[in-house]
């Protein structure tokens, strides 16, 4: 009967080891398309088919970006993400970007607001960030 119990117990134990790390490591997803200010979305935003695009004057109403796996979008600029970094609310990124005119490693700094804010941060820039908000699908 004791050796019953330390099985179950075991049992228990993997069981909790197993499952623990699953449900509190969740990564935060990024996947959608985010701008600096919610009531603009559509202004910002829109589908041509089933893509998700930017309007043609987006920046003028403060501009954003689109997620999509490991690809973030911006109006000028194409980037792939080459690593992440999650560290609680910090969100670290690498990413090689494209433009017109150059290609470039940019480091992304983002914590976590809520499951649909995000701020970016400048680190050693002191006061610098910008608040993206999800946008529901347009």
């Amino acid at each position: 009967m004791n050796r019953h119990h330390t099985n179950a117990a075991s049992a228990a134990l993997l069981l909790g080891v197993l499952l623990g790390p699953c449900s509190s490591a969740a990564a935060f997803d990024l996947n959608g398309a985010w701008a600096s200010d919610a009531d603009n979305c559509s202004k910002v935003f829109t589908r041509k088919g089933t893509q998700i695009t930017f309007t043609d004057m987006s920046d003028v109403y403060g501009g954003g970006f689109i997620v999509e796996g490991d690809q973030i979008t911006g109006k000028f600029a194409r980037c792939r993400i080459k690593a992440k970094k999650d560290e609680g609310a910090n969100i670290n990124l690498l990413a090689a970007c494209a433009s017109d005119i150059m290609l470039q490693s940019v480091q992304f700094n983002l914590r976590e607001v809520d499951a649909n804010t995000v701020m970016r941060l400048f680190p050693g820039m002191s006061g610098m960030e910008i608040k993206y908000a999800r946008c529901p699908a347009p």
